[in-house]
């Protein structure tokens, strides 16, 4: 067991603790991944047959890296045997082996936000309702928080108090709508991401022998991130541990930042009320930050009240104070935070991917996109638009799903015309309406008209007649062929393929749309490999995974140069050596909308304790004294966070102005603002040995700054390209151009280096 040497004091008595209820208060840094996953390993050591297991997390890579740990430490086999896994993906499993006894499919598709916004619009137009007024989002959020409190359509009908609030919001037709919605994805034989939650309730609730069954299956239950548990969550967990009492649950109350979701801060804070014998472990020891980020982190979250006392500590050095830097506007925020990550990675020989930029909210990344792009710095924006939901790929694996579950509605009517096969709109309403009448599926109708008369003239109906047939015979194969065998027959046979290849001449968007395509096959093909246990995997298992990702597992693009720009609750779990908190003001950070309650400002306060907690070595805290929002510049306060730091954390900066010394005195602050070229001067020898992001020198050669569009150019880094777009004058010119190998990339020519190729 000389893994457990590895382990502090604090870490190893939590680890070997491993019978009755057990909670584990985790501080920011503390390795509470480590704890959980040799906690496991001990467990198994212990003779606790790994069957017997049951590990639930929020993202499937922190399951995945936890299983390959546990590897290195038992041995695979035995890793394998654990039920670990998000709580959608482990119960998305119970519910497919179990699904006909609530009236599902087994092979049950799982909508993404995206499918269920749809079908709510469709169902909201269907009964003539404005959707101004309900406007799909909030629809979806109103249903997918009954959901979570469990709360049935029957029951959100009857409920008093319920409908009194939709009628005062002038919406009292939810609960008709919520009704349409549960009918149509079981008629689909879909379910959404609240539903695989709801549903294992039920299942728990109304069939006792399938409880029991879990129960003496799951006799050892760990739960990571238990702040972050909803209702429905904390019940089946609840439900599962009542026979055995074997839980363990690792977290930190001041890391619970997602309330709007549906988690309830009140399951960790009342533990030891579900159990009143509970042992409780603290790991307060930060491996991850210097000692100021540390002590100014514990000034801040210690004026919570609502809370489970800890006092966290590092045996770090004390690092660098705190910057605060105030400045006149939010673009010359964006351009004196642009300047900062520069001058630190020129100076310092960092790497743009030790950086990030956290803030509040998404619209506030205008500002550093510009002045980033201006300086030729690399960066990335998560919480975007992922992969998995662009266009090209939501049409594939639309017909993916509908292959494997013909019912799927909404990937029948993303597909059913695309590519073009003459089968219009009227023709899809016709269906949708004899569906409706009949209490069928689109799919019923539309493979028996006789049984299911719908208007649809003699032509379209041989249409779909071959579409139906297309489908069934990628069906026939969904268990022969693997995977990758069956996406790319699909990508093929659909026309989908040919669509994109005969388009592919009309410009770089277009090869780029084929390029992810081909991406995602490739992804598909990797999946299908063959692993120790000769595993057979179909193209539906491969729709399983897809559907279960989250936000948290998209890659993060740590190996990748470039910046990271993303929202607080998006870094959480998160480090980099350098964080800047951007957009401190009150009203920004804590939100105006998170004012009304000490509940809500404790949350806002958790949450800057959270980007706080993101840096390993040095933390930059920004804000502005005037912002520009909704169409006029409006001023703006420090927030109160700042001044809730004790001030030995701190080193405050003034005021900066183009071409910029603070007004407050002080060194010398290089603002960019104008460009480098009014900065400096366009001789000063300063600017000739600048570096761009490519570690060119900033000289032109070959006249790039006359490059028009259709030019033919070459990037040091990026290879040859072709102009698309040219805009701007002078020093301020740039250009857009399509690199075949890396994509469409916009580049300010007196930095770029470019090379016209005749």
């Amino acid at each position: 067991m000389g893994y457990l040497d590895e382990l502090n004091d604090s870490q190893r008595v939590a680890v070997e603790n491993i019978y009755g209820p057990t909670m584990v208060i985790a501080g920011a840094g503390s390795g509470k991944t480590r704890v959980l996953t040799y906690r496991i390993a001990f467990m198994i050591e212990q003779n606790v047959d790994p069957f017997n297991i049951l590990a639930l997390t929020f993202t499937n890579k922190a399951a995945r890296e936890m299983t390959e740990r546990i590897s290195t430490i038992v041995g695979g086999t035995e890793a394998k045997n654990i039920s670990m896994g998000t709580f959608h993906s482990v119960f998305s499993k119970i519910l497919r082996f179990n699904a006909d006894r609530i009236g599902f499919p087994n092979n049950f598709t799982i909508y993404d936000t995206q499918d269920s916004k749809s079908l709510i619009k469709d169902i909201i137009k269907e009964f003539n309702l404005d959707d101004k007024t309900y406007k799909p989002s909030n629809v979806f959020g109103r249903i997918s928080a009954a959901k979570n409190n469990l709360i049935s359509p029957e029951a959100y009908l009857q409920n008093e108090e319920i409908q009194l609030e939709d009628k005062q919001s002038r919406r009292p037709e939810i609960a008709r709508i919520y009704t349409a919605y549960a009918n149509r994805c079981q008629r689909s034989g879909a379910m959404d991401f609240d539903d695989l939650l709801y549903f294992t309730n039920v299942l728990l609730r109304d069939f006792p022998e399938v409880l029991h069954y879990y129960q003496q299956k799951f006799k050892y239950i760990l739960v990571d991130e238990y702040q972050d548990t909803n209702y429905a969550q904390y019940l089946i967990v609840k439900k599962l541990a009542a026979a055995y009492e074997n839980i363990c649950v690792v977290g930190d109350d001041a890391q619970s930042i997602y309330s709007f979701r549906g988690a309830n801060i009140q399951n960790i804070l009342n533990f030891r009320q579900d159990y009143a014998d509970f042992k409780l472990f603290k790991l307060e020891q930060n491996y991850r930050s210097t000692k100021t980020i540390v002590e100014a982190a514990n000034s801040i979250i210690k004026r919570n009240k609502d809370q489970i006392y800890k006092h966290v500590w590092t045996d770090n050095f004390d690092g660098a104070k705190i910057k605060v830097i105030r400045t006149l506007t939010d673009n010359e925020e964006g351009r004196t935070v642009a300047s900062r990550v520069f001058d630190i990675k020129q100076s310092q020989a960092k790497s743009y991917n030790e950086f990030a930029l956290l803030y509040r909210t998404n619209r506030q990344s205008r500002s550093f996109e510009e002045a980033f792009r201006k300086l030729n710095i690399p960066y990335r924006i998560y919480g975007g638009l992922s992969f998995y939901q662009r266009k090209e790929i939501k049409d594939l694996l639309a017909y993916f799903r509908l292959s494997a579950n013909p019912r799927d509605e909404e990937a029948l009517k993303r597909v059913i015309n695309y590519p073009k096969r003459a089968i219009g709109k009227t023709s899809i309403e016709h269906i949708i309406i004899a569906a409706n009448q009949y209490g069928v599926s689109m799919w019923d109708v539309m493979s028996d008209f006789d049984a299911y008369p719908a208007e649809v003239n003699g032509g379209t109906k041989s249409k779909i007649n071959d579409f139906v047939t297309m489908i069934m015979s990628f069906n026939a194969q969904l268990n022969k062929l693997n995977a990758y065998e069956l996406a790319d027959t699909i990508a093929k046979s659909s026309g989908i393929m040919r669509e994109m290849l005969s388009e592919k001449e009309k410009g770089p968007e277009e090869v780029e749309r084929l390029q992810n395509v081909e991406e995602l096959l490739a992804g598909i093909q990797e999946f299908s490999k063959n692993d120790a246990n000769d595993e057979f995997r179909s193209l539906s298992d491969f729709m399983i995974e897809v559907a279960l990702l989250t936000d948290a597992d998209e890659d993060k693009g740590e190996e990748r140069n470039h910046v990271s720009l993303m929202t607080i609750h998006a870094s959480k779990g998160l480090e980099f050596p350098h964080v800047f908190i951007v957009g401190l003001e009150e009203n920004l950070f804590p939100s105006q909308m998170a004012l009304n309650s000490r509940t809500e400002l404790e949350e806002e306060r958790r949450l800057f304790y959270v980007a706080i907690t993101r840096a390993m070595q040095t933390a930059t805290l920004t804000y502005a004294s005037s912002r520009f929002t909704w169409g006029q510049s409006i001023s703006c306060e420090q927030s109160r966070f700042i001044d809730e730091i004790e001030k030995q954390y701190l080193e405050f900066e003034g005021v900066t102005r183009p071409g910029g010394r603070s007004l407050m005195g002080g060194g010398f602050e290089r603002s960019f603002s104008g460009g480098l070229n009014k900065t400096l001067g366009t001789n000063n020898p300063a600017l000739k040995s600048l570096k761009d992001v490519t570690g060119s020198p900033n000289v032109q050669n070959n006249n790039a700054a006359d490059v028009i569009v259709g030019d033919n150019v070459e990037h040091d880094r990026f290879g040859k390209g072709k102009v698309t777009k040219v805009e701007g004058i002078g020093p301020d010119k740039k250009a857009t151009i399509f690199f075949p190998h890396h994509g469409t990339k916009t580049v300010l020519l007196r930095f770029a280096n470019l090379k016209i190729i005749e």
